[in-house]
């Protein structure tokens, strides 16, 4: 993600029907947002889920968790209107892909809402393993939520699933 992209960002983060019923609710100026990126303050590894044809219709990002840096947490989210065709369950892939073939890592993990079914599918999709509960992981909307983690190990995930198949796709 460019700064040039941080409106777009912003204005998802800033919608409640975009961000999603799962997340905390946030409200970021441009300018907030445009001072933590210059400040080093954003995730780690941010990227815009983008159709072919260029549009973008989400966002997906990782953060390496611990000292060692050896975690990596992925976290997604798809404006509402793109949900359930099949582009975040290829941009996780792309993720996973990503991490193991440029980091010494033997595990990608993520959170997802007990609720929250979507998401769980998608995970399950990408090939991630439930884990287990976190109890009261996260504040949202005035309730701590209990959240899923979720992962996929290195010997789980053997092989590039896209990166290598780009030709493949149409």
């Amino acid at each position: 993600m460019e700064k040039e992209d941080l409106p777009q960002f912003a204005e998802w983060v800033n919608k409640p029907e975009v961000f999603g019923e799962y997340n905390p609710l946030r409200q970021v100026s441009r300018t907030e947002m445009e001072k933590a990126r210059d400040e080093g303050k954003l995730e780690q590894g941010e990227f815009f889920i983008e159709r072919k044809d260029g549009g973008k219709v989400g966002y997906i990002h990782y953060r390496m968790l611990m000292l060692t840096g050896k975690l990596p947490e992925i976290g997604y989210f798809l404006v509402p209107s793109e949900r359930g065709k099949g582009y975040c369950t290829e941009a996780i892939e792309i993720m996973v892909d990503y991490l193991f073939l440029s980091r010494d890592i033997v595990r990608v993990q993520a959170h997802t809402d007990t609720g929250n079914v979507a998401s769980r599918k998608v995970l399950e999709k990408a090939g991630f393993k439930k884990e287990g509960i976190v109890r009261k992981r996260i504040f949202v909307r005035g309730n701590w939520r209990d959240e899923f983690l979720y992962s996929i190990l290195g010997e789980e995930w053997k092989d590039p699933r896209i990166l290598t198949k780009k030709n493949e796709r149409t």
